[in-house]
């Protein structure tokens, strides 16, 4: 199964700009279906960025962030060919991880 996390990180300067697509509903609990009946609430809770072992990067989401969420941020201390691990884990228990090359 392919990774739900689409990624791209480059390094500039000592500044490394990473871009990151998370595929998920991020469903709020407060929408119904054509149906009328509500659709339970499934979003991503906790996603956290690492660069060496160590968090550059920590987000305790909610469900008001939008379906299929993208992240933008910067951070020093990387280099070109270092590894990044973006992994994510939702109210339902699921969760997702990929690991990056930084360009």
């Amino acid at each position: 199964m392919a990774s739900s996390i689409r990624v791209r990180a480059v390094e500039n300067g000592g500044v490394t700009s990473l871009k990151a697509l998370v595929r998920h509903p991020m469903d709020s609990g407060f929408v119904k279906d054509s149906a009328g009946n509500v659709i339970p609430a499934h979003f991503i809770q906790l996603l956290t960025i690492t660069h060496n072992g160590k968090d550059v990067f920590v987000a305790n989401w909610g469900p008001a962030v939008s379906k299929d969420p993208f992240l933008e941020c910067r951070f020093k201390g990387a280099k070109k060919g270092d590894k990044l691990t973006i992994s994510w884990t939702d109210n339902k228990g699921e969760s997702d991880s990929t690991t990056a090359t930084i360009a």
